[in-house]
């Protein structure tokens, strides 16, 4: 068979994965990986930042539920992947992330960028390790796999020697790894399924909120069934949007809060008691309500506030034990709770349509989130990569598709989005892919618009430009009556930054300029930017609710 370079082994490593893509930016620690990658047809997307490429491996993970791959350069390279592994690990997202470093021989010499990024990476990964031996390479990337997409979801971090990549060794002494992931759906525990079936049955206003767990196990079609059964609200969140129509009778959004103050039986799948649900406090469900929490992490289970029945396990195995328990149980279940959850999901609604017909000048953000949603195709993906905008676009616009939604999630980090619309692009070709900024997001990674260029991606970046830092700026000024630090030139010209770039631009100053200008920016098949001057002073946290009654 002859002679291969380490390079090469994890090109045959990575294929044997299933990698179609890494996202990287080149260095000459990792050179000989690209040779590697490239003699097996794994395409190269090089981009500005390597925090783009970890947030675009991230965002490949999220988009297809396989592992996204970033490979990044030694010392800086890999420092600057840290915010988007940390991203990935809170979210959580299973990736990988191959880092370079100097030659094991010269270790501790003070060579070029030497640094101890295996130490480094291991608070904010499932598994950090250094590979040492060229001949163990491909072992040591599927190890790096099975760590990602076993038990937690998470990063991978594998640090390989730039000696290690270049050294050649026998291919017919190099053993790659076949069938080294289990492919098992864990039920759950057979009495705890009939517990939460007993606690389900008993329940007069039962409340469901599905999160990221059902998009991970694919349990949309029988999350769907299930709350069907129950007659049940549920809402959703995280990756799990648009497990369930938004026009579907069950799905409520703004209704949360009411529904959940009045709540005596609580079910979460795949969603964690952080700071999202007010961490479990009887603020938000009621001190006597009965909490059922599955999920494929049992450390979530438990934390913040006692819970009555605790699941791990597979999401779209468990949802069917349920279903297939609950009529054992006694389930008797009316119309009547889901029917008064309904008419307050109306009741916001109708609020909301009022807003978004708004024509005031500067444009409300209402107004700019609900043109997207008229326009956007029923399959088109969104990334919020902002703080109010994205807000009120999670409020307003209509998430489809599983999958289809995709933010920072519980890190919130901004810049996420020009690496995750990328990903999305590539994975989702054909489709539409639109990316919603604040201005200020944009400005951490706007740069990656060239990179879409480069390689022919035509995400459409819609960027809502109120001159400033918006979530915050309200919250200080509420608290201490003025915000230093916050505020950006509202005249910068987004727009013709991507223009120059070989994108499209376009700048909206007025409310019935917009959808002419998404139909032109999707109509032009480049990377766009629609810059549109929004409202300062329009703040999410204004936004109007409606009084919380308790109902027997």
């Amino acid at each position: 068979m002859g002679e291969i370079t380490g390079g090469r082994l994890i090109g045959k490593a990575l294929k044997a994965e299933g990698v179609k893509y890494i996202f990287t930016l080149n260095g000459g620690h990792i050179y000989n990986i690209f040779e590697g990658c490239e003699e097996e047809g794994i395409k190269i997307i090089d981009v500005r930042h390597e925090q783009v490429a970890g947030h675009a491996a991230e965002g490949w993970s999220r988009v297809t539920r396989t592992p996204g791959v970033a490979v990044v350069t030694a010392g800086p390279g890999v420092t600057d992947t840290v915010t988007a592994v940390a991203n990935a690990y809170q979210a959580p997202s299973p990736m990988v992330v191959i880092g370079g470093n100097g030659s094991v021989r010269d270790w501790l010499s003070g060579g070029l960028q030497e640094f101890d990024s295996v130490t480094l990476m291991r608070s904010i990964t499932n598994w950090s390790e250094q590979c040492a031996t060229t001949n163990r390479l491909p072992d040591f990337v599927a190890t790096a796999f099975r760590w990602a997409t076993t038990g937690k979801l998470g990063p991978s971090y594998l640090e390989v020697p730039m000696d290690v990549i270049n050294n050649r060794v026998e291919e017919d002494q190099v053993v790659f790894p076949t069938r080294s992931r289990t492919q098992a759906r864990s039920p759950g525990d057979l009495e705890l399924i009939k517990d939460a079936a007993k606690i389900l049955a008993e329940a007069k206003h039962p409340v469901v909120m599905a999160g990221s767990d059902v998009w991970w196990c694919d349990a949309a079609a029988e999350l769907r069934a299930f709350v069907e059964m129950i007659k049940a609200p549920v809402f959703l969140n995280g990756m799990g949007r648009g497990s369930i129509p938004p026009d579907h009778p069950n799905v409520g959004a703004q209704s949360r809060r009411f529904a959940m103050t009045q709540a005596d039986a609580v079910m979460l799948i795949g969603v964690p008691l952080d700071f999202r649900l007010s961490f479990g406090r009887s603020t938000l469900i009621p001190s006597d309500a009965k909490v059922i929490h599955i999920m494929m992490d049992g450390h979530e289970i438990g934390r913040n506030r006692a819970i009555d029945v605790g699941i791990i396990g597979n999401a779209k195995v468990i949802l069917q034990q349920l279903m297939d328990t609950l009529p054992g149980a006694g389930i008797e279940p009316t119309d009547d709770w889901l029917e008064k959850v309904q008419e307050e999901e109306r009741g916001f609604k109708a609020g909301d349509e009022e807003m978004i017909k708004s024509d005031a000048d500067p444009i409300h953000p209402m107004r700019l989130v609900g043109e997207i949603r008229n326009f956007l195709d029923p399959d088109a993906t969104i990334v919020g990569d902002g703080g109010d905008i994205v807000t009120f676009g999670a409020r307003v616009i209509r998430i489809n598709e599983p999958g289809h939604w995709l933010d920072p999630g519980q890190f919130g980090c901004l810049g996420v989005g020009t690496g995750f619309a990328m990903a999305a692009q590539l994975a989702r070709p054909g489709k539409q892919i639109l990316l919603l900024n604040g201005d200020g997001a944009w400005g951490l990674n706007g740069m990656d618009m060239e990179t879409m260029v480069r390689f022919k991606l035509p995400v459409v970046s819609v960027v809502s430009n109120n001159g400033g830092w918006g979530q915050t700026i309200h919250g200080v000024k509420r608290a201490y009556g003025r915000a230093l630090g916050c505020y950006l030139d509202q005249n910068t010209r987004y727009d013709k930054m991507v223009e120059a770039m070989g994108g499209h631009g376009e700048l909206v100053e007025h409310p019935d300029q917009i959808r002419p200008a998404l139909e032109r920016a999707f109509a032009s098949g480049l990377p766009a930017c629609v810059n549109v001057l929004t409202d300062p002073e329009a703040s999410y946290g204004t936004m109007p609710g409606r009084s919380q009654k308790r109902i027997s």
